[in-house]
C-alpha cells in the first residue's frame, strides 16, 4: 500500500516548512504579497500547514479544531479573477518545494504541483461571493490519483 503524499513528503515538519517556505516566497513577491496585505493570523503557517496536511492524508488536525473549509473558502472568494497571482502563487510553491527539502521524487512533485493548481483554482474561483460558499463543505482530500467528487 502506498504512504499517503503526506507521507511521502514528510509528514508534519516537511509540511510546516513548505507552508512556511512558500509564505516566505509569496511576501517577497510584489504581485503575490498583496493577497496579504491587511496582515495574517499569528500562526499563519502552522494554520496553513495543517490545512494542507488533512488534504494530503494527514491528520485532521484543522477541521479538528482548527477551522473549517468553508471559512477558508470564505476568505479566498469574490475577488474576482487574477490570474497572474494565481500563477505566481503557483511558481512560488513550485520552488519552496525546493526551499523546505521536500523529496525530488517525480511522482511526488507531480502531485503536488497539480494539487497545488486544482486547490488555488478551486479556493480563489469556485465562488464568486463569499455568501455563496455552503456552510457545510466538505475539505477536499487529494491522493496520488487526484480527488474525487469535486
Amino acid at each position: 500500500m502506498d504512504a499517503t503524499v503526506y507521507e511521502a513528503m514528510g509528514g508534519a515538519e516537511a509540511v510546516l516548512a513548505l507552508a512556511e517556505a512558500w509564505h516566505r516566497r509569496c511576501l517577497d513577491d510584489p504581485v503575490v504579497s498583496h493577497a496579504f496585505h491587511a496582515g495574517t493570523h499569528p500562526q499563519h503557517t502552522e494554520r496553513l500547514a495543517a490545512y494542507w496536511a488533512e488534504q494530503l492524508g494527514g491528520p485532521a488536525t484543522y477541521s479538528g479544531g482548527v477551522g473549517d473549509h468553508a471559512s477558508v473558502v470564505r476568505v479566498h472568494s469574490g475577488n474576482g479573477p487574477h490570474e497572474q497571482m494565481d500563477g505566481r502563487a503557483v511558481a512560488a510553491f513550485v520552488a519552496a518545494l525546493d526551499d523546505a527539502g521536500i523529496p525530488a521524487d517525480l511522482r511526488l512533485r507531480d502531485t503536488l504541483i497539480a494539487w497545488f493548481v486544482w486547490g488555488t483554482a478551486l479556493l480563489n474561483h469556485r465562488y464568486a461571493a463569499p455568501e455563496d460558499v455552503p456552510d457545510d463543505l466538505p475539505l477536499p482530500r487529494w491522493g496520488w490519483e487526484g480527488t474525487d467528487g469535486w
